[in-house]
This record gives structure tokens, C-alpha cells and sequence, in this order.
């Protein structure tokens, strides 16, 4: 935040709307320095290490009058993204463009092999009191991202970041589905 000449203080995210929740201020600004820290290459001895894939699994605290978790999500979806394409030159200057796409290959292949599971066995299932992802909603998903594998159907990151499943007793494991998601991000972000 900062203070503008008339004392009034700048956010630097919208506020959540009353009666709704918003992330904690203080984490999030807190977040965003050591990030812009980590990306210059200048972060503090106790600065966590970050990356796109920690980026993409960070949380926070919710709060009333919290900044608006869409706004702060998109700005972490940009963040992720910047962190993947400067990830990506530098293994391209270590280790040349081959490697980062031969690693990028054999996390798509696989992901692919999860995606051509039968329907209804493509994820590990809860038992049928806990809820899990609707099965329907993730196959029907996975059906799509095995066509973006298989023939480049278009799909972007974004539908992939956004995806939401219902919920179902004895459902997929929701951990499951989501490290399968992060996969398919990591690739696209690998490829673009």
C-alpha cells in the first residue's frame, strides 16, 4: 500500500464487497514483495524460494475487507506465468532448448497415459462417504485435455486454472486431480 499526498491509502488490489470474504492484506503484499524480490534475483536470506509451481499452490488467510480474491488470483495466474518464462530461459541457457522440451514431452506423455484410463477409473476413488470431484465432471474434462494432447485441440491455461468440479460421495481424490492439473499447466506453460 501507499499514501498518497492526502493521506488517503492506496490498495494495491480492489477490496472484497461487503458481506463477502478477501484475502488477508498483509500476506498478500508480504507475498508480492518477496516475489518481486525473487524475480529481480534480489531476494532476502530468508526469503522463501519461490517458483511457478509454488506461485500456483500459494494460499491465504481470508479476512472482511480483504483484497478480492479474483483480482489477486489473476494477478498470481500472471505472476506464475512470468515465473514459468523466465524458468524456462534459464534451463534453456543451461542445458539448451531440448532439454526443457524433452522434460516438458515426458510429463505430457505422462499425463496422456492418466487421460487414457476408462472413464470413471482415471483417478483413484474416496470411499462412498467422503466426498470427492464428480467423476462425470472430471472425465468429461479429462476428455478434453487428452484431445489437446492427442490432436492440439485449443484449450488454454486459463480453462485448465479454472476448471471446477462438483462435488460426489466416493468422487475422484481431489489431490489427485489437482496434481494432474498442475502437470498440464506446467506443460502448457513449457510450450508456449
Amino acid at each position: 500500500m501507499s499514501v498518497r499526498d492526502t493521506g488517503a491509502v492506496d490498495s494495491t488490489f480492489p477490496r472484497a464487497r461487503k458481506p463477502q470474504l478477501g484475502y488477508r492484506v498483509d500476506q498478500v503484499e508480504e507475498f508480492l514483495a518477496v516475489a518481486r524480490r525473487a524475480f529481480e534475483g534480489q531476494p532476502l536470506p530468508d526469503d522463501p524460494e519461490l517458483s511457478a509451481e509454488s506461485i500456483r499452490l500459494t494460499a491465504f488467510a481470508v479476512q472482511k475487507g480483504g483484497y478480492s480474491t479474483a483480482h489477486v488470483d489473476a494477478a498470481l495466474e500472471r505472476l506464475e506465468d512470468a515465473f514459468a518464462a523466465k524458468e524456462k530461459r534459464i534451463a534453456e541457457r543451461l542445458h539448451g532448448d531440448e532439454s526443457w522440451l524433452v522434460e516438458a514431452r515426458t510429463t505430457a506423455q505422462v499425463v496422456s497415459n492418466r487421460l487414457a484410463r476408462p472413464e470413471g477409473q482415471r483417478f483413484d476413488r474416496m470411499s462412498p462417504l467422503v466426498l470427492g470431484y464428480h467423476v462425470r465432471d472430471v472425465d468429461k474434462f479429462a476428455d478434453r485435455l487428452a484431445r489437446y494432447f492427442r490432436d492440439g485441440w485449443p484449450i488454454s491455461v486459463d480453462d485448465v486454472r479454472s476448471v471446477s468440479f462438483r462435488a460426489q460421495r466416493g468422487g475422484y481424490r481431489e489431490a489427485q486431480v489437482d496434481l494432474v492439473l498442475d502437470a498440464v499447466v506446467d506443460v502448457m506453460l513449457a510450450v508456449r
